[in-house]
């Protein structure tokens, strides 16, 4: 949610003229960078343009999550930078960012994604030949990549050559596989997942609260590397409790309708740490206006210089999630007025995680490229003392 009375409100949604589109220069990569990936038997390598932009593929299962590169891609296609936040410029002297449409997540998820496939070689592949690309344009020397915008939501993206990105502007979900000095808040934008249930968009009875039976619900895998520990720790504190719903269960397409039908009757959802901090599931329940419920000591949020998510989501440490009857007894006892709010809030910001295409204005892209054109300042400065040092970076050393 935004911060201000109306819940919504923003200053570039509501002053009389919204200020300009961040102008993006999109390289023209072949499609087997991108959208020859979403059909393997097209042999086509012609840049894709708006004309023949291919929809994303109604039964991609999992793959879908880790979709924010091509949204991102289709927002600059479309042209609206009214729509998008973002306007295509063809003149790359007139670009505050580039971008480098390499659909970095969904190859790791098509090229061998047990990483231990011969496949997996072609993956490798394509960040070599990529970078081999960039390193010959000028626009990447001169800012040493600084200005140029990767999206790489999936944890495994561009896996091989990572570092070599230590200086651009990562689009990520959070930062728990890479050091530092690779991935961090100063420089990168932190996306949601797209979330894989349907929204709920007839969520309108008279009595909410009442109307969702199930106190709080869960239904994913259980066991997860890392800190997803947690998961089966949670499995057995919240068991005999008859208005707890924790289930194991895999992501299938009648596995997701259910999950669908099991958040939108419950009045909280559960948001444990799977293999990294975050998890598709967060937006799933956003979506679904289930109030989240958050255990997770490392995650980042996105869009949280402009969404205060204590207005909409209950926090819960480890430790205190894990002593028995602790996390049950909080949530029997939330005043029902105060979960009706944040459930109404739930449905004033879930267009803020929502992926689409043509773009909507404050839809997850336009947020997102709002998120990049706030990095400009500070990318900009990064950019001009590089200009100038004679010395390696001290603060680096630091």
């Amino acid at each position: 949610m935004l911060k201000s009375p109306a819940v919504v409100a923003t200053a570039p949604c509501t002053t009389a003229v919204p200020p300009p589109p961040l102008r993006v220069y999109m390289y023209d990569l072949p499609r087997r960078f991108n959208v020859g990936m979403l059909n393997r038997r097209s042999t086509s390598e012609a840049p894709v343009t708006a004309a023949d932009f291919p929809p994303w593929p109604k039964n991609s299962g999992l793959k879908r999550q880790h979709s924010v590169e091509y949204w991102m891609m289709g927002s600059l296609l479309y042209g609206d930078g009214d729509r998008s936040g973002a306007i295509r410029v063809l003149d790359p002297e007139l670009a505050d960012v580039f971008f480098v449409p390499f659909f970095s997540s969904l190859s790791f998820n098509t090229h061998g994604h047990h990483m231990t496939d011969a496949e997996t070689k072609i993956d490798r592949q394509l960040q070599i030949d990529l970078m081999e690309f960039l390193r010959q344009s000028k626009y990447w020397q001169r800012s040493g990549g600084r200005d140029h915008v990767f999206p790489m939501t999936h944890p495994n993206a561009f896996r091989f050559l990572r570092d070599q990105l230590n200086e651009s502007i990562q689009v990520v979900v959070d930062f728990s596989r890479y050091p530092r000095s690779v991935s961090n808040l100063n420089k990168d934008v932190v996306s949601p997942y797209v979330h894989v249930v349907d929204s709920f968009t007839d969520d309108k009875p008279q009595d909410p609260f009442e109307s969702r039976t199930t106190l709080l619900f869960f239904r994913g895998k259980t066991f997860r590397k890392d800190e997803g520990i947690v998961r089966v720790k949670l499995a057995k504190i919240l068991a005999g409790y008859d208005d707890v719903h924790y289930e194991r269960s895999i992501a299938t397409g009648e596995n997701i309708k259910l999950s669908s039908k099991g958040m939108r009757s419950s009045k909280f959802c559960l948001h444990p740490a799977g293999d990294t901090p975050s998890s598709c599931r967060l937006f799933d329940a956003i979506v679904s206006h289930c109030v989240p419920v958050i255990v997770s000591d490392q995650i980042e949020l996105p869009f949280e210089d402009e969404i205060d998510y204590s207005q909409f989501s209950v926090f819960f440490s480890f430790k205190e999630a894990l002593e028995p009857g602790y996390m049950i007894n909080q949530l029997r006892k939330f005043p029902k007025q105060k979960w009706t709010e944040m459930w109404r809030k739930l449905k004033n910001i879930s267009h803020h995680y929502e992926f689409q295409y043509p773009p909507e204005r404050e839809d997850a892209v336009y947020m997102l490229w709002r998120q990049i054109k706030h990095k400009l300042p500070a990318m900009r400065r990064s950019v001009h003392r590089s200009w100038r040092l004679k010395i390696p970076d001290w603060w680096k050393k630091r």
